[in-house]
């Protein structure tokens, strides 16, 4: 089940939102604010976000931005009752994946959140073989294949492995890897740092100074 959080200060539009998506099958989670719209996404790990442009605190612009900053990698969606080519490419150059402008019928929503989250399943398959350097990974077999040699995955390691492969190129939060990862509240962002060391003493030639998976400072991880 696909979590979504919703990013909107209005309540009847966030009501038509949360019933429409439940009604779909997804969870939803809620946010009013750009404060707690990053907080939500910090914690809770959403696989979609759907953004309202005009928010208290910090505007869904701002929010848009930040959420790239801290590593977040779930594909958002901007709401706007601004309907400008202008602000329509900012969003998308913040990294939104879609702008839908208000207003707007929920069967159409539901038909972008659906094209958006289809976008993401194709982006990356686990079954797939993934090279860089002298590594070849097959996720298949849960396998890693450093020239000559065979090093055997973990079930956690072939998990963050397989994010960090997706998202290739932009850092990933501690908070995404653990949500994503696992689901015990006894897990902290310490786990996901010894799994990181061990997936480099796998990889890396010198896993004291890594050139594949590199930490970006007060964020998390990048495999670059």
């Amino acid at each position: 089940m696909y979590k979504i959080l919703i990013v909107e200060d209005d309540k009847n539009i966030m009501t038509g939102l949360v019933d429409n998506l439940e009604l779909e099958g997804y969870k939803t989670i809620i946010a009013r604010d750009g404060k707690e719209a990053l907080r939500q996404a910090r914690e809770k790990a959403p696989d979609l976000i759907i953004l309202d442009i005009m928010l208290p605190r910090l505007n869904g612009f701002e929010v848009c931005k930040e959420l790239k900053l801290q590593g977040v990698t779930a594909p958002i969606i901007i709401l706007s009752a601004r309907a400008q080519e202008a602000d329509k490419v900012l969003g998308l150059e913040l990294g939104a994946d879609d702008y839908i402008t208000k207003p707007f019928s929920p069967r159409e929503l539901v038909v972008r959140v659906k094209a958006v989250l289809r976008r993401m399943e194709n982006t990356f398959k686990p079954d797939d073989i993934y090279e860089f350097g002298n590594v070849k990974i097959d996720f298949k077999k849960y396998m890693i294949y450093k020239g000559q040699e065979e090093i055997k995955l973990t079930v956690a390691e072939h998990k963050i492995l397989r994010l960090l492969v997706a998202t290739r190129g932009e850092p990933v939060s501690r908070h995404t890897v653990l949500a994503q990862i696992w689901t015990s509240e006894d897990v902290t962002t310490r786990t996901v740092d010894t799994h990181i060391w061990n997936l480099r003493e796998k990889i890396e030639k010198d896993p004291s100074n890594p050139v594949f998976i590199i930490t970006v400072h007060r964020v998390g991880y990048k495999l670059v």
